[in-house]
């Protein structure tokens, strides 16, 4: 039906390309893993508090920041904390300071950032207002699918921004944790995954006034062995913004905090500039106080700081032919070098990420629990 054929057009799940070919300029730089890119470096926001309360420099905070007070764009859509079940996300339209920096910080769980977003593009058509996007990269992915078929994205979204994303853990995680700290889901009044620090304790507020803070590995784990991600995050093909304007990520080496040097840490981001117009926003952010940036970076660095993100960006096109050959639905990709970054594999390797990917289709292991509906 023409309703199916739209949601398989504009779904990041099913659709997922890289930068829009007009948006790339003929100086701008290619990588195998990384993709297009104009700069990269250090950055960090330049207000101490921001810096401090982001979940790692504050860069998205600071640019946000930055385009509402210049007055280039009139509002920021991005994600918050639910009001209704802190451990999830909302979508938050900021017009002001305030609301931004109660936004800070990152949300590991399931957020609906573009829930309204045509209605949205309603009201900005009629107003004559302009806003900026911050989310993820499937975020992203969604909003560019939907400038394919309305040109008002384009028009009415200046830019489009997106954090490094190693996946969102799954709901099940999530409450299996808290249970382990005798919390339960609906007595939650405040849930921070990161943030207040670099990346800073993991802080779970209840209603009858209790406050558990733990450290950082403890919510997540030691290393990516032992993150519980849902199977459409472990074959996504696009953790690294590769669609938006400006990317951020975390800078440790390895891709994982120490679980000592959390406290000290300031927090830097690594900002991955893909845009004319995105650099020029940097440079303005720069010179008007809100962004600092340090020492330029090369692809090698981000592979340094993100290790896991290269693996998996080498392993998704082997576990798309595993897909395949279950007789599963894959994403339609397109300039997001897949194939080539296989090659960089040995047989072998790609004949186990088939194999594996394979098994777990057909013996379910795949799929997830159909949700109960939300009162």
């Amino acid at each position: 039906s023409e309703t199916v054929d739209r949601i398989y057009n504009l779904c990041p799940g099913t659709r997922i390309e890289g930068l829009p070919e007009h948006l790339i300029a003929d100086s701008s730089f290619q990588d195998g893993t990384w993709g297009v890119w104009r700069r990269m470096a250090y950055a960090w926001a330049t207000e101490p508090e921001i810096r401090y309360l982001g979940s790692t420099g504050g860069v998205l905070t600071a640019l946000a920041l930055y385009l509402l007070e210049s007055g280039e764009v009139d509002f920021i859509v991005h994600a918050r904390a639910s009001q209704r079940c802190p451990a999830f996300g909302e979508r938050a339209l900021s017009r002001t300071r305030r609301e931004i920096v109660q936004g800070a910080g990152s949300r590991y769980a399931p957020t609906a950032t573009l829930i309204d977003i045509t209605q949205i593009l309603d009201r900005c058509e009629k107003r004559g207002e302009r806003f900026a996007f911050i989310g993820t990269p499937c975020d992203v992915t969604g909003l560019r699918n939907l400038a394919t078929t309305d040109a008002r994205v384009e028009q009415l979204c200046r830019y489009q921004l997106a954090m490094v994303c190693g996946g969102f853990m799954a709901p099940s995680a999530l409450f299996s944790f808290l249970d382990q700290l005798e919390v339960e889901p609906d007595a939650l009044a405040a849930l921070r995954y990161r943030g207040h620090g670099c990346p800073g304790s993991t802080r779970i507020e209840t209603r009858d006034g209790r406050v558990i803070e733990k450290n950082y590995l403890d919510f997540w784990g030691e290393d990516e062995s032992n993150w519980q991600l849902p199977f459409r995050c472990k074959i996504c093909p696009d953790g690294i913004g590769d669609a938006a304007d400006i990317a951020v990520a975390d800078t440790w080496v390895g891709g994982s905090p120490s679980r000592d040097g959390q406290k000290s840490d300031p927090g830097t981001n690594a900002m991955i500039v893909r845009t004319e117009q995105a650099e020029t926003l940097v440079e303005n952010a720069v010179r008007e106080g809100y962004l600092v940036t340090g020492d330029s970076l090369a692809p090698r660095d981000l592979d340094r700081f993100q290790p896991h993100q290269v693996d998996r960006k080498k392993a998704v096109w082997s576990r798309f032919v595993g897909m395949r050959s279950a007789g599963r639905i894959v994403p339609d990709v397109s300039r997001l070098r897949l194939k080539p970054l296989a090659r960089e594999n040995s047989l072998e390797e790609n004949l186990a990420q088939a194999r594996g990917t394979r098994r777990r289709c057909l013996d379910g292991t795949n799929s997830e629990p159909k949700p109960d509906p939300v009162d």
